[in-house]
């Protein structure tokens, strides 16, 4: 788990790239559910949305337009 520091001190570039794996993630576990599966870590969905949160937030303090 990445804390906020962690975060911060990343380049744009980066956060984009992490961003981008995470919604890659996120859209796998949710077609997951949507067929009827059981997701092995439900809790994972939780995380990837609030990391998700937390980088858009600080993409959009420094102005980063997405």
């Amino acid at each position: 788990m990445k804390s906020l520091e962690e975060l911060r001190e990343k380049s744009n570039e980066e956060l984009i790239e992490i961003l981008l794996e995470l919604e890659e993630e996120l859209f796998r576990i949710r077609r997951v559910i949507a067929s009827g599966g059981q997701v092995e870590k439900p809790g994972r969905v939780k995380y990837i949305r609030r990391q998700r949160a937390r980088i858009l937030t600080i993409l959009r303090e420094r102005g980063v337009k997405l």
